[in-house]
């Protein structure tokens, strides 16, 4: 079987095609009310291109604190920040997330630094002891991003 990445490491075509299908599932999931992936909830990030302009929407996989936001992480496999992150720091004004059976919701991201992180650290690495496996593998420290409703 032929391998899904050339030598530089960056995804082949497949991979991406791959890719595309699973994020588009996910986000008829959220859509139809039903939103978990690998035992986490699952919203529709709405952001736009930094460098395209053009609308995207990712499934992100988001960690309550008990308050009116949610805590997202962005591990992009490790060795770097994903698009979606890369787009919501760019435009953090034309943001939105949409929550199984909902409609998009404006939001304010702020990406965590200090104490407010290590505590946000401690609560999804508690869920989810794997991100915190990834995160040891990594040479970078992962962003961790409150998307508050505005």
């Amino acid at each position: 079987m032929a391998e899904n990445t050339r030598k530089s490491g960056t995804p082949g075509a497949f991979s991406r095609w791959m890719q595309k299908r699973m994020n588009a599932r996910m986000i008829r999931k959220v859509r139809d009310g039903k939103a978990q992936f690998m035992g986490m909830d699952v919203l529709i990030l709405n952001t736009v291109g930094s460098r395209s302009g053009q609308p995207r929407e990712t499934p992100v996989a988001w960690f309550g604190e008990g308050g009116d936001a949610w805590l997202s992480i962005a591990s992009g496999g490790g060795s770097q920040n994903p698009d979606w992150y890369t787009n919501l720091m760019a435009n953090p004004e034309k943001a939105t997330v949409e929550l199984p059976g909902r409609g998009p919701v404006k939001i304010t991201p702020h990406r965590l630094g200090g104490a407010e992180r290590e505590e946000a650290w401690k609560l999804i690495s508690t869920a989810q002891p794997r991100i915190a496996k990834y995160q040891s593998k990594s040479e970078r420290e992962y962003p961790i991003v409150k998307l508050t409703p505005q």
